[in-house]
């Protein structure tokens, strides 16, 4: 079965217009992106929709973000991401179940999200208040017949597959995002399919280094110029079943993004046929 291509577009540009910015690529699916609550309208869902099927494009998952302060690295991104910090835990938690109503509104399988630093000790006091907050969010995404994906990232994949077995619910999966696996020098993506890889439901077509210091995350690459081995990746996932979409994310803008993403089309094509 050919896999489709897709891209990640952000639903600050407007239902419209993210559903334009996918349609000039020329690609069938996309994954949308919101980190602001206020954007989660039924009337907005009801365009992104109409929006989305007069192009004939699938929408995969929204990818549903969180408020408060965030620090994409080592030293404050621990206290600052995902549903770990206790102190921003509930209102991430309720911004998540108003993602999922928006999802549901919208017509979508899942919402996506990361889940933050979470702890690799189970023992560690905060890893309990962690699960219960992560089957909470399950538990309202099943009852409103949607998935709920763990953004790859943070924590190994040994973590994400104990995590996943304590959450315990039967809607969950893995959003794949092998260049995240790099930079925050969690597994090489290949081998870590072996530990998770069959619950993964989407893939982030993105490409990465490892940390050269113990502070920074890895550097993002243009698809193709880093250390994903995206040839070796497909194949494995397609040996393990998977039939969901490879959806670009170049975390840069302007021409040079656009630009990436082409040439990211160009490279993955050939990988996607039966």
């Amino acid at each position: 079965m050919a896999l489709k291509l897709g891209v990640i577009v952000s639903l600050t540009d407007g239902p419209e217009g993210a559903i334009e910015k996918v349609a000039s690529y020329g690609l069938p699916t996309c994954q949308v992106s919101c980190w602001d609550v206020a954007l989660y309208t039924d009337e907005r869902a009801h365009q992104l929709r109409t929006a989305a099927q007069a192009a004939r494009i699938e929408i995969t998952t929204l990818w549903a973000g969180w408020p408060g302060r965030k620090v994409w690295n080592f030293v404050e991104g621990p206290t600052t991401i995902g549903i770990v910090p206790p102190e921003t835990r509930d209102e991430r938690v309720r911004a998540l179940k108003r993602g999922a109503d928006f999802a549901r509104t919208l017509g979508v399988p899942s919402i996506t999200t990361h889940a933050g630093f979470i702890p690799e000790n189970p023992s560690d006091p905060l890893y309990p208040g962690v699960v219960d907050a992560l089957r909470d969010v399950a538990r309202y995404c099943r009852e409103r017949g949607l998935q709920f994906w763990f953004e790859t990232g943070q924590e190994t994949p040994t973590t994400l597959l104990r995590v996943i077995e304590d959450v315990g619910t039967d809607n969950l999966g893995v959003n794949l995002d092998p260049a995240n696996l790099l930079m925050y020098g969690k597994a090489n993506p290949v081998d870590a399919l072996d530990v998770i890889g069959r619950f993964v439901r989407g893939v982030h077509a993105k490409d990465g280094e490892y940390p050269t210091n113990g502070r920074e995350l890895g550097i993002e690459r243009p698809l193709g110029e880093g250390r994903v081995n995206f040839p070796m990746l497909v194949r494995r996932l397609r040996s393990l079943g998977f039939e969901g979409a490879l959806t670009i994310e170049r975390e840069i803008s302007g021409p040079r993004q656009a630009a990436d993403i082409r040439r990211a089309i160009d490279l993955l094509a050939p990988l996607c046929g039966d």
